[in-house]
């Protein structure tokens, strides 16, 4: 077995786009007994590919004497959707105290990406010896968590009666929030806005990450300094207390938390002072912010169809000067913007089964011009078997169309926005739409397509475009709303970016899984937006 072992575990692996952490659990069933007088004492090593090599992540601490072991140390990697993150866990009993993988009898690996786990949130497998034979029973389940406190705090302050700082008008007071540091001084926080000439101020309600304001522990101290307000930087403290996110907890809409205001040096001087005012909490609300894998891990599934441009303007495909021309390496600029995007998105589909449509050609028998058709020639069912399901489909149909015209989006757009829109009747966080469309050129139903994207930019659907050939590329960047929003014929504004265009000529010299990033990109903050749009928390999401 090639294994790579590396002196220390290796860094981040991947772009410096991170949506976040993900914690795998591992346990062993039925592994193999290679010890005579007792039972295997496993441990489980995590790879991962780097270029095209297994390399060292991280081990499991060793199971003595167990052969159904749940391994107490999880592995945390960084989770990056736009990239095919190969993973293997290999097991092993431990026989001697080397850190050499080959001195311990092998029991056994599994491999997969890191996107087939997170979107099953749990999954149980067989596990594999050299040869590609099961380890016995040995089986293996990961369990993925992502290891992040999404929750966030909304507070909704005011005051009441306080301190009068100065000489010709009342006070500008402000707010500032502190929490203890490592280092045991007072770190802030946040920062309301001034409200100004008024001892009695309302703020803004304001929405900070719970992790910030007392790193996610409820019950730990954190200080309120009230201050008024100087042009010069000299602000007057007027009074402080100290409190916790669980005491603050306690205010409702109905009945407000009061806290008294203290300036402790005017509490030492004066006997019967009182305060300095009060400090109201109006409202304390803990919600939870969901991240694009805090769906994925809910059930959600990502539902991707094709569509591919088969008008006159991409040449013969029998010449090699046609953009639909299988070289012979077996690819094209079509097929590889088809891997690129699929390999990725079909982790995170269970059955694996995608709509693959045509556009812009006339199909047999009687050659009537289609703009929504069937890669496979069956209408009824358009659904091909994986990625490689739709690259068979596609080589198959060139031969038995003829490339027409004209270039038109909207029938395909409105196709998979009548699937979306089916999909928002469950009222919930299920299913999210994507749409590859893969053309050379110029959109000839450009009032059309806006339409359609307008109305498709309500649903749980994104567009991914990807130009193929040397074309002039400028209206596809008009629908990329990145700039400005997109608007249709009739006015309306597109309620968010859906979009995604790239020029395939961008990506030529340049590894493939580089295409995939720049496509995929924007998807997951497209799919967290629509669903937060919508108040739709993740199918299997806990209260916060």
């Amino acid at each position: 077995m090639a294994y790579t072992m590396t002196p220390t575990p290796a860094g981040p692996v991947g772009s410096q786009y991170c949506v976040c952490k993900v914690e795998l659990s591992i346990c062993g069933q039925n592994l193999l007994d290679r010890d005579v007088t007792s039972k295997s004492d496993p441990f489980c090593v995590l790879f991962m590919e780097v270029n095209g090599k297994w390399v060292e992540l991280d081990r499991t601490e060793t199971a003595v004497n167990n052969l159904n072991p749940a391994f107490a140390k999880k592995f945390v990697i960084d989770y990056h959707f736009e990239e095919v993150q190969k993973l293997k866990f290999a097991l092993f009993d431990q026989d001697k105290s080397s850190t050499q993988l080959y001195e311990h009898d092998f029991l056994g690996e599994f491999s997969c990406t890191l996107g087939t786990i997170v979107s099953s949130k749990k999954i149980t497998r067989t596990l594999l010896l050299g040869n590609g034979k099961p380890a016995g029973k040995g089986m293996i389940t990961i369990a993925a968590q992502e290891l992040s406190d999404n929750r966030v705090i909304t507070l909704s302050m005011a005051g009441r009666k306080l301190d009068k700082k100065d000489l010709f008008g009342k006070s500008d007071p402000f707010l500032e929030f502190y929490k203890p540091g490592d280092d045991g001084k007072w770190m802030l926080v946040h920062r309301t806005e001034v409200i100004k000439y008024t001892l009695d101020p309302v703020w803004k309600p304001f929405t900070v990450p719970l992790v910030s304001l007392c790193d996610g522990d409820m019950e730990k101290l954190i200080k309120v300094v009230c201050y008024d307000y100087d042009s010069d930087g000299g602000h007057d403290f007027i009074g402080e207390f100290q409190t916790s996110v669980a005491r603050l907890c306690e205010a409702q809409d109905a009945s407000p938390l009061e806290l008294e205001c203290v300036n402790p040096k005017k509490q030492k001087k004066k006997k019967n002072y009182k305060n300095s005012g009060i400090i109201i909490v109006k409202s304390c609300k803990i919600t939870r912010d969901f991240s694009f894998l805090d769906y994925i891990l809910g059930g959600c599934q990502l539902m991707f169809t094709v569509g591919i441009d088969f008008t006159a303007s991409n040449g013969n495909p029998q010449e090699p000067s046609s953009l639909h021309y299988i070289n012979p390496l077996g690819t094209n600029e079509y097929l590889s913007a088809i891997w690129a995007v699929g390999q990725i998105i079909q982790d995170y589909d269970s059955d694996k089964m995608f709509p693959a449509l045509g556009f812009g050609a006339q199909l047999p028998p009687d050659w009537k011009v289609s703009h929504e058709f069937a890669i496979n020639f069956n209408p009824r069912n358009p659904f091909c078997s994986g990625v490689e399901g739709i690259v068979q489909a596609y080589s198959a149909c060139l031969p038995h169309i003829r490339f027409y015209g004209p270039t038109n989006f909207s029938p395909i757009i409105n196709h998979v926005a009548r699937f979306a829109a089916q999909a928002t009747q469950q009222e919930t966080a299920s299913q999210y739409f994507i749409l590859l469309i893969i053309t050379d050129g110029v959109i000839s139903d450009m009032d059309e397509t806006r339409h359609a994207v307008v109305q498709a930019s309500k649903l749980p659907m994104s567009i991914i475009i990807v130009g193929v050939g040397n074309a002039d590329f400028a209206a596809m960047e008009f629908l990329d709303g990145d700039s400005r929003v997109l608007h249709s014929y009739t006015g309306e504004e597109a309620v968010r970016d859906i979009v995604q265009f790239v020029p395939f000529r961008n990506f030529r010299n340049v590894p493939k899984e580089t295409l995939a990033k720049a496509v995929l990109a924007e998807l997951p903050q497209q799919v967290v937006q629509y669903f937060k749009h919508q108040n739709l928390p993740p199918i299997n999401s806990e209260p916060a």
